[in-house]
């Protein structure tokens, strides 16, 4: 795969696999922190950030979520790339629907980004990332960070008061997120790149095993953490909503659809029919991505038809406790 080494683009720098055939993910690169303290080099304002997303991410995903959550679109604008990712990385392609241009620099590629924030880059090019226009650099590329600052350091300029890591519920939180990280957000990777049976073998037991235990879980409570809804739930929708479209078919994680799970399904159509999620979701851009992108898992890149999912359709979580903050009551006429 692509990646930038010593600030040169290079196109045969980073193998996604290791030599027994399992998928390797890189670590993310920058990790600054936003806080709401006097003393921060980066302190949470309005309008001074700037986050770079692709809609066909399940990681820029979780970001865009919360930020609709919190009601911050007002306050940290977004630039969308295509989602077709080449040879040249991601990509501002403004004329294509759902995309924009770079509303910052005016950048042809994100990877101008990344060099700008550091000249001697060596890294993958990922998206979300997260832009601070008064110091002109990368704060954060690392969406489980990302989504936890504007959770917790946005308050003063969020329109409304959802928190999605509240006290009480936070050990639990964060366990879950990385419990369900491995099996489940990275499983589906696992086993699409796999080059062996094995390592496919493997990730492939673990997924299932893993969505067959909070389906479990979920058959009692109506969320991940209880009777909440969470920064965990926002990590799991992200993988869940993308599965029966694409990690199905495109990344043979075909034991069963979620679709056919009976907590797991109507869990995700509650999450879905939360207000202001739904229009966080674009499965034109998701669909293209992922089979486009791939050539060495869809080499003619043809994009699969289907399944037609009712998303909108009714769910029976409501007789469980708990339910969306009160905060988003008038959400959806916002949208």
């Amino acid at each position: 795969m692509n990646m930038l080494v010593d600030g040169e683009w290079r196109t045969d720098a980073f193998e996604t696999t290791d030599e027994s055939g399992s998928f390797e993910r890189q670590e993310t690169t920058f990790r600054d922190w936003i806080r709401d303290e006097p003393d921060a080099t980066y302190q949470p304002e309005a309008g001074r950030y700037h986050l770079y997303v692709s809609y066909a991410c399940p990681w820029a995903h979780r970001t865009l979520v919360v930020r609709a959550l919190k009601g911050l679109e007002d306050v940290i604008p977004v630039s969308v790339v295509d989602p077709y990712r080449g040879e040249d990385g991601w990509q501002f392609t403004p004329a294509k629907d759902g995309c924009t241009h770079d509303r910052v620099h005016d950048a042809d590629f994100l990877r101008e980004l990344y060099v700008k924030a550091d000249p001697d880059a060596t890294c993958r090019v990922t998206v979300p990332v997260l832009w601070d226009t008064h110091e002109d650099t990368i704060v954060n590329n690392e969406s489980r960070e990302i989504m936890r600052m504007l959770d917790t350091e946005f308050d003063a300029y969020a329109t409304r008061t959802v928190d999605l890591y509240p006290k009480g519920y936070r050990e639990d939180v964060d366990r879950i997120i990385e419990e369900i990280y491995e099996p489940i957000n990275n499983g589906v990777y696992r086993a699409g790149f796999a080059t062996k049976q094995e390592p496919y073998d493997e990730a492939i037991d673990e997924l299932f095993s893993a969505l067959g235990h909070w389906d479990d879980v979920l058959s009692e409570q109506r969320y991940l953490a209880g009777d909440r809804l969470t920064e965990a739930d926002v990590a799991m929708f992200t993988t869940l909503v993308r599965f029966d479209q694409v990690y199905h078919t495109h990344f043979m994680c075909n034991v069963q659809y979620v679709r056919e799970y009976d907590s797991l399904w109507p869990y995700l159509r509650d999450l879905y029919q939360t207000p202001g999620v739904a229009k966080t979701v674009d499965q034109r851009h998701i669909k293209e991505h992922y089979y486009t992108t791939h050539p060495e898992v869809n080499p003619h890149r043809i994009v699969a038809r289907g399944p037609d999912l009712g998303f909108d359709a009714p769910h029976d979580r409501d007789d469980l406790p708990g339910g969306p903050p009160s905060a988003l009551a008038g959400a959806e006429a916002d949208d």
